[in-house]
């Protein structure tokens, strides 16, 4: 699966084979690290990231929003989803 956005070394991403799930969600990967997070609530629903990587992924979910949730609509549909522009 392509990554949705990339920025400061985090990558961002929505699983196709995870599509099933009955909550929306994306995963941010930094590192060895990697956390799946809710885009309704930003709600934590498994693993984790280093404090400032976790700070930049939800300042970043927070201001793309709309976009995580129609990418999830997207790959739903079997469709590609948009990039979504990172941090700067």
């Amino acid at each position: 699966m392509p990554k949705l956005s990339r920025f400061f070394g985090i990558e961002i991403e929505i699983r196709s084979r995870e599509t099933n799930h009955r909550l929306p969600h994306f995963h941010a990967t930094y590192g060895d690290d990697e956390v799946s997070i809710a885009i309704g609530t930003l709600e934590v629903l498994a693993g984790k990231l280093n404090t400032r990587a976790f700070g930049l992924v939800i300042e970043w979910a927070i201001l793309h929003r709309a976009e995580l949730q129609q990418g999830w609509i997207d790959i739903q549909a079997g469709r590609k989803p948009q990039q979504i522009k990172g941090l700067e």
